[in-house]
């Protein structure tokens, strides 16, 4: 089994249980279920920076990325560098976040907000609504074809937008459909986590424009941006380089900074 099956299996069982713990009934009623989602795909399209920052303690690459930070702080820090987005991982046991730090981080900022998370089931899309997340994530390598139709149709009639990560072309090209709003190509092979900006290149050409296409992991450097701007990415998500530091929305700060000055 490799470290993607595993998440998967274990996120089943998670699902299930916490399917008999909350009925759906009660995150339809949750306060933030009524409320309008703003959408990162706009929020892309308009800006030419097109920075997605992330929160995340660790991950199964890497242990501790930052264990001390506080989400909210991390959120305002984010919004106030000028990012399009932010993206929270919830899931506890490989990545050490949670569904109160999307609840903390919507709390704090009003810019798009991403849930990071392995969508497998309906309940999940309406929990993501529930505690304030404008965009789920759907990743192709665990869903079938029918799977992402269906989350991402319920998302959208929830108002949200979808972004939807592939790695290679036969993933991308079974996933293609109108409920879609963000492609993401994902530099990193979950199976072996080797990361190579190639796969974003490769794969750019086969993105039919409607969708706003988005570059993530291993993306360090303004270089890096320029040259995949190139290809027709305009968003990137950027994750371990900011949370790595003792401050990540001052380091996303420097960053934007940078990069409007190279442009």
């Amino acid at each position: 089994m490799n470290i993607l099956d595993k998440i998967v299996a274990d996120k089943r069982k998670e699902v299930s249980l916490k399917k008999g713990l909350i009925p759906t009934s009660q995150l339809e009623a949750s306060v933030l279920f009524e409320r309008n989602c703003v959408s990162l795909a706009e929020s892309l399209r308009n800006s030419n920076t097109g920075i997605i920052a992330e929160h995340k303690r660790r991950s199964p690459s890497k242990q501790t990325i930052n264990q001390n930070t506080n989400v909210g702080v991390v959120a305002k820090g984010y919004e106030k560098a000028g990012v399009c987005g932010m993206s929270v991982l919830t899931d506890i046991k490989y990545f050490g976040g949670s569904l109160e730090d999307l609840l903390l981080a919507r709390a704090s900022v009003s810019m798009p907000l991403l849930r990071k998370e392995f969508m497998i089931d309906e309940y999940q899309v309406l929990e993501a609504k529930a505690y304030g997340a404008d965009v789920i994530l759907l990743i192709a390598a665990v869903l079938t074809r029918e799977e992402i139709k269906t989350l991402s149709e319920l998302a959208k009639s929830l108002g949200m937008d979808v972004l939807l990560e592939v790695h290679n072309q036969q993933e991308l090209e079974k996933s293609i459909m109108p409920s879609l709003d963000m492609l993401g190509v994902n530099n990193r092979n979950l199976k072996t986590f080797e990361v190579s900006l190639n796969t974003s290149k490769n794969l750019s050409q086969l993105i039919p424009d409607d969708f706003v296409k988005v570059s993530e992991s291993g993306i360090s450097s303004i270089e890096a941006i320029t040259e995949l701007r190139k290809f027709g990415y305009r968003g990137f998500l950027i994750g371990e380089n900011f949370m790595k530091t003792e401050n990540p929305g001052r380091s996303a700060k420097a960053f934007i900074e940078s990069l409007k000055k190279n442009m």
